[in-house]
Parts: C-alpha cells; structure tokens; sequence
C-alpha cells in the first residue's frame, strides 16, 4: 500500500501535470453545460424527454472536431499567433467564445426561443471542441509517453472536478436562485482556463508549413498525411482499432443523456442529485481515475482497458435495478458511487491508450481523430434515448446501453490478448517489437 502511495504522489506532484489539471478543468466545464447540466435545464422548464433528447445532438460537434483539427494544428492566427504561439492563440479564442455564448444563453433562455437557444449551445459545444483539441495537442506535446497515464489522471481529475462545479454546483445555484444565474457563474469559471493559458509556455512542436506552399499543398499535408502515417504506421490493425475506439464508451455516453432526466423523473430533487449524484459521485470519479493512472503506469494499458469496459458495462445494469425500484438516496448513493468510480477508472486507461497512437507529427490532427470516433456513435445514438424512454421506460433502457457495452468488452479482450502474444515474441525476439499498438 506504501508504495502504491509513494508512487501516486511522486507521478501527481510534476508541474506539467498539475497544469494539465487546470486545463481538465477548463474542458470539462462547458461539455456538462450542453450535455446533462443542460438536459435538466430543459427538463426542469416543461421541455419533452424526445426534445431533450435530440437536444443531445449539439455534442455531436465534439464528435466531429476532426473535420476541423487541422485549421487548428496548422493555420496561423494573425496578432495572436505572434504573441502566444498555435497552441495557446487558439486556446484563447475558443475560451473567449465559450464564455460569450454561455452567457448569451442565459439571457435568451429555452422558453419561447428554444430555436435560438440551441444556436447558442451549439456556438458553446463548437467552441469546447475547439478547446478540446488544442489541450490533448499541449497535453500530448508537452510530455514524454510514460507520462501520458499521470497527464491523463490530472487531466480528468480537472475535468471531474469542473463537472462538479457545472453538475452539483449549477444545481445548487438553480434550486436556490435560477438557470440564468448559475450559467452566468460557470462563465465566470471559465477564467481558470483563460489565465492558465496565459501562464503555461507553448510546448515544443515540429515544424509545420503553415500554408507556405499553397492550399493544396497545405490540405495534403494537414488532412491527408496524418491519416495516411496512422494507417502506414499500424497496417492491417488500422480497422480493428478505429473500431474500438468508436465502440468503447457508446454504453455510458448513450446512458449519460437521460441520467438527469431520470434522477428527476424518480421524484429526486435538485438538491438531491447536486449532494449525491454530483458531489458524492465526483469522489468516487476522482478515485476511479486516480487508480487507472496508476494502474496504467504500473501495469501498462491493455489489461485495464478491458477491466474498464467490464465496469462501465456492469454499472449500466445498476440503474436498471434502480429504475425498477422505489427512489431511495441510499440506493441512489451506492449505483452513483459505482457507475463514478468505473468511468474514471476507464476514461484514465482509454486517454493513455489513445494518446500512444498518436504521432507527434500530427498530434491535434489524430487525436482529434481518435476522441471523435469515440463519441461519435454514442452521441448520435443517444439522441434516441428520449424516444427509447418514452415507449420502453428506463429499465428498459438501461439493459439496453449496458448491451450496447458488449462489443467494447470483446474488442478490448482482443486487444489484451493480442497484446499478451506480442510480449511474448518480443521476450524471446527484442527486435520483433517493433511499433505494434497490441505492444502498449
């Protein structure tokens, strides 16, 4: 146990990853705001669970941030470039649009502008995506890969803890105040990333070819060859990965869009979700992710991703049980403190295992890829769950993301043991290794 702590404190306390904990925190503060902080606004004002539900779709834009990752990997900003440098000029002006919508939604409102309000969420979840990229390129950039494990922990440590702030923290103000008011206080929050993104240096990155040589030439290099490098670089594992990545948390992000509704719908109040399902539930998020971390760097990354989808899978078939049953805080408490603890467990390990297959070369570029094709099916198909609700009730629902976690759970068991055979060849032939991603 001494050396599991010894361990944790000597990889938390590095400055780049206390840095990355205030970035987390910058990213994760707007995703809650137009994901389930934003499905209770709706709920909460009279707006039907199919609305709420095709609402969801906004954070479609966090699933699509690929098709733009390149303008921000590679253009220039005029003025803000020569004053901070790429990463940190567009860091900038995607936290400034954040804060701007955010607080233009709170004076629009979704009642009678429901049309309008959805621009402005919108406008919110481009600007995040935006955001999102320009932090895995630092994130990826800044540090070495047997670092990438401890990065991540700090990272969704950050983002956890603004999810608190946008989760319990917004519910609180709601209940005892307004909507307006507590989106108005998470813009204000949005000055933690503004001023870290002052204070950081801009990370050492190849040299690119900012439009040097024309478009054309610029699109080949920007939009083409990252995808043609991941493909050259993994061969015939290229398919089998993208997939993976696309299938392994569609289980908890198709769950997520009704959690809130659903809280609300069992007769629980604000307060009620804010002090368990927020509060409570982010020391057991923050738990999960402190163990995947080190975990990852003690045991590497295969094993635990399979250990992760397992969890996240298991948890689902809680809230079925829940759902069935009479509301119960205590009952409330104990799937909240599982469903937690295993997605920061997994999000740890699949962070870690995103970021090694990543090249530096074109880091925003494919990991924008790789983040993307891991919301993209979940996003898309939990703008149904609205509709999946209402005709089969939520413990229906639930039974049916926690199938939706199969594939993941098997893909990942064929990826540990593809791993386990490839160490057993490079044991007996060091030169075999090679760059194979069931090496990790």
């Amino acid at each position: 146990m001494w050396l599991i702590v010894r361990d944790a404190w000597q990889t938390y306390r590095q400055p780049r990853v206390l840095i990355m904990l205030l970035f987390g925190f910058s990213a994760g503060l707007p995703f809650l705001l137009v994901f389930s902080t934003l499905s209770a606004w709706l709920r909460d004002v009279g707006i039907e669970r199919a609305t709420i539900g095709y609402f969801s779709w906004v954070g479609i834009l966090f699933s699509i941030k690929v098709l733009w990752s390149p303008v921000v990997d590679q253009l220039r900003l005029p003025f803000l470039h020569r004053w901070f440098g790429q990463r940190r000029s567009w860091l900038l002006l995607a936290q400034a649009g954040i804060v701007t919508a955010l607080l233009l939604m709170t004076v629009t409102g979704p009642v009678g502008h429901l049309e309008r309000f959805a621009w402005l969420a919108l406008l919110v979840a481009f600007c995040s995506a935006t955001q999102d990229i320009c932090i895995d390129a630092y994130r990826i950039e800044s540090a070495p890969e047997e670092l990438q494990g401890a990065m991540a922990a700090g990272y969704i440590l950050g983002y956890r803890v603004a999810m608190l702030v946008a989760g319990a923290g917004a519910f609180y103000l709601a209940e005892y105040w307004s909507w307006a008011l507590a989106y108005q206080g998470m813009a204000l929050c949005m000055l933690v990333g503004v001023m870290t993104t002052l204070a950081v240096s801009e990370p050492d990155i190849p040299p690119r070819e900012f439009l040097s040589r024309g478009v054309a030439h610029w699109l080949h290099q920007s939009v083409v060859m990252p995808f043609m490098e991941f493909f050259n670089r993994y061969g015939r594992h290229a398919l089998v990965l993208l997939l993976f990545i696309s299938v392994y948390r569609i289980s908890d992000i198709t769950m997520g869009v009704m959690a809130n509704p659903f809280y609300l719908d069992m007769g629980f109040s604000k307060d009620d979700i804010a002090s368990v399902a927020k509060f409570f539930g982010f020391f057991m998020t923050i738990a999960g992710s402190a163990v995947g971390g080190v975990t990852v760097v003690r045991y590497g990354i295969p094993r635990p991703l399979l250990i992760g989808a397992v969890m996240v899978t298991g948890t689902n078939i809680l809230f079925a049980l829940m759902a069935g049953s009479e509301p119960d805080l205590v009952w409330l408490g104990l799937v909240i403190s599982a469903d937690n603890l295993s997605a920061g467990f997994a999000n740890v390990c699949f962070i870690a295992y995103l970021s090694s297959l990543t090249s530096r070369q074109f880091t925003a570029t494919q990991y924008a890829l790789f983040s993307s094709l891991m919301t993209l099916p979940g996003k898309f198909v939990g703008g149904y769950s609205g509709v999946v609700v209402d005709q089969l009730g939520y413990p229906a629902f639930f039974s049916y993301t926690a199938i939706l976690g199969i594939p993941a759970i098997a893909l990942a068991w064929y990826i540990w043991q593809q791993s386990v055979k490839r160490a057993v060849i490079a044991k007996a032939d060091p030169a075999a290794e090679g760059d194979d991603p069931f090496v990790r």
